[in-house]
């Protein structure tokens, strides 16, 4: 007997060790590292694992109100800001931050030493920046403080007594002014055209930063591609100009009837109740300040205010034609859809049709994903290739036919995100850039039956920079990323991760009650990226671990292929094989010789243990071909591997 042991447990000790060197091979071979939990998604009494707010939610508000005066001699603005600043958070702040963005336009800010020599889309003019006086800040019980710093564009308040939590408030108040910039980093400036100068203003008040659930005080410097993570809160805002120029800005006209003539007065009521544009000012009435503007000398005061929202823009200028239209939002609630544009920008091919296209674009996001929460939608022409604001947007004047759809159409998405969504633009553009992208290309699409091409519907045409060594991950923050590759890992790469979880990966039948409830859970609120992760999932049904780690924060590619076919008892054995670092769901679509087909989806899991994957086809019928992804959804690097002719198989 024990020689019989003695022969046998070297056999089973073999056995033991080959079992265990194949078992730690297919370990070491699988795909676990992608497939696994992605973050730390777990929940805190602020924000649930479900993608959710948490039960004890919290966030803080800011309100404004701002009296400016603009001097179109010295090209200044002038004024007064005053800000109730509401402490939500469970604990006391000795000090709060405020951004002064104007003072990246001085020669030693941050901002301007960090733009290459050569410059580039965010350079901006260097003599500028905030003079601040009157300072005073009061706290809890009236205590006063005068004491602040300035560093670059940040400056922090040392109060007296620390802002109580849970509701404990502060007022804040300064008079300040600057000179407004010709060149603002392509967000805001001054335009010289025939008939006067067009000032489009943002950027252009003390606001406070925001202090949250995940960081405390947001006090990142402003340095330019970077954009802005805001409070929310109700602006009251006047502007005085001169009584021959036009303001438009964020939110409602307060004093209509004190700023417009009476013969604009019933062209507005008109254009309220058009679905086409009425000129509100003819192109032969720029400038004939009898028809247009109650007084002739002097100066006008424009009062507007917006509630719920984090920003505010403004435009003036004595140049404006101006027409509008009514938009139809949800619920028989309308707003009105506007344009401001010089005679430089006239015609059907441009700025004549820039209301028709602010308008459709205002009416497809607010039915599809979320109601329009502002009166007005207003189109400024001016020297900035692009950028938005609530309610307002500052588009090029001189953009024509699609390109003036797609800045317009795009600059509006914005209020869906970060204008609704307030996510954090300094660190992550995809959360607003991506997600507007994404949007953007359903309601190009839609307009005017497909008048101008959608940008995402061929994917496979951006490959070359998917496999250009210098391309970034979309998590790369925007003031670091190297700008030659922003357009991509800000706008077209989220935006086509986005088409891949609607189009392929979920589709809409769970993709969209899942965006949606994004945007209702994180309305005027202040989501992460996890929080968006874990609603997807949550409401998708999907743990989508393994995309956003490859696809937003992974740096890979997707490459699917059929590597063979083989025939056994009549069905068909069809081998494919993951190539990339992104594994994907695959779908076939099956040939037959008798012209018909049929489409197959086998599950992303089939590459949980590795790259190689053997699918049986039980059929009767005689393949033809087999094709990966026949409508080209996915951004395949290798084309060349996703089709198998009928009459080349491995037997």
């Amino acid at each position: 007997m024990i020689k019989i042991l003695q022969a046998i447990v070297p056999v089973f000790f073999g056995i033991f060790i080959f079992c265990s060197i194949g078992y730690s091979q297919k370990v070491n071979d699988n795909n676990q590292d992608i497939f696994e939990d992605f973050m730390d998604r777990s929940s805190t009494i602020y924000r649930s694992a479900s993608g959710q707010p948490g039960p004890k939610y919290w966030q803080n508000e800011a309100h404004y109100k701002i009296k400016v005066a603009l001097d179109t001699t010295t090209h200044s603005i002038s004024g007064n800001v005053s800000i109730e600043y509401i402490n939500n958070s469970p604990e006391g702040l000795p000090f709060i931050w405020l951004q002064l963005e104007q003072n990246r336009f001085t020669k030693n800010s941050r901002g301007t030493l960090t733009t290459p020599i050569a410059g580039n889309r965010y350079s901006g003019d260097i003599y500028g920046g905030y003079n601040i006086s009157n300072f005073s800040a009061k706290s809890n019980n009236g205590a006063k403080s005068e004491d602040y710093l300035i560093n670059d564009t940040r400056m922090k308040i040392n109060l007296a007594n620390p802002i109580e939590p849970n509701g404990g408030k502060a007022i804040i108040s300064m008079d300040f002014t600057f000179q407004i910039p010709e060149r603002g980093m392509d967000r805001m400036g001054r335009l010289e055209t025939e008939n006067g100068t067009i000032y489009a203003l943002a950027q252009w008040y003390p606001k406070v930063a925001v202090f949250d659930d995940i960081q405390g005080w947001n006090n990142e410097p402003y340095l330019g591609a970077g954009e802005f993570y805001l409070e929310y809160g109700n602006f009251d805002y006047e502007i005085t100009a001169p009584y021959n120029h036009i303001v438009v800005g964020s939110g409602e006209l307060l004093n209509k009837k004190e700023v417009l003539s009476k013969t604009l007065l019933a062209r507005w009521e008109k254009a309220m109740a058009s679905d086409t544009t009425v000129f509100l000012i003819q192109p032969d009435e720029v400038n004939k300040y009898n028809i247009t503007r109650p007084k002739n000398k002097g100066t006008i005061t424009w009062r507007y205010r917006i509630e719920n929202a984090r920003d505010i823009a403004f435009a003036s200028s004595r140049s404006f034609i101006w027409d509008a239209s009514k938009i139809n939002l949800s619920e028989g609630k309308t707003g009105m859809a506007q344009s401001v544009y010089p005679e430089e920008s006239m015609g059907d091919h441009a700025w004549g049709r820039s209301t028709e296209y602010t308008k459709a674009s205002i009416e497809h996001y607010s039915d599809m994903w979320y109601p329009y929460p502002y009166p007005t939608a207003i189109n400024v022409a001016c020297n900035v290739g692009g950028m938005e604001y609530p309610g307002v947007s500052f588009c090029h004047y001189r953009a024509t036919n699609r390109g003036l759809w797609g800045v317009t159409d795009h600059e509006f998405g914005h209020n869906w995100f970060p204008m609704i969504v307030g996510s954090n633009e300094r660190k992550y553009a995809w959360m607003d850039e991506g997600f507007n992208t994404f949007i953007n290309h359903y309601s190009t699409k839609e307009f005017n039956n497909g008048e101008y091409a959608a940008t995402l519907d061929q994917t496979r045409r951006f490959t070359g920079w998917l496999t250009n060594e210098s391309r970034e991950s979309i998590a790369t923050y925007p003031d670091i990323v190297d700008l030659s590759n922003l357009g991509m890992i800000g706008y077209r790469k989220p935006g086509m991760g986005l088409i891949l979880l609607r189009e392929y990966i979920l589709g809409p039948e769970r993709f969209d009650p899942a965006f949606k409830a994004y945007i209702e859970r994180w309305a005027y609120k202040h989501p992460r990226p996890v929080d968006f992760f874990n609603t997807i999932d949550n409401v998708s049904g999907e743990n989508l671990s393994w995309f956003w780690r490859t696809w937003f924060y992974g740096n890979g590619n997707i490459d699917l292929s059929i590597n063979h076919i083989n025939q056994r008892d009549g069905n068909y054995i069809i081998n494919l094989g993951n190539n990339g670092e992104i594994p994907m769901p695959v779908l076939l679509k099956i040939s037959y010789k008798d012209n018909t087909s049929e489409e197959v989806v086998l599950p992303v899991e089939i590459w949980q243990r590795g790259n190689n994957w053997n699918y049986l086809h039980i059929t009767d019928k005689t393949i033809d071909t087999v094709e990966i992804d026949p409508r080209k959804i996915l951004p395949d690097i290798n084309g060349s591997n996703d089709m198998w002719p009928a009459d080349i198989y491995d037997n």
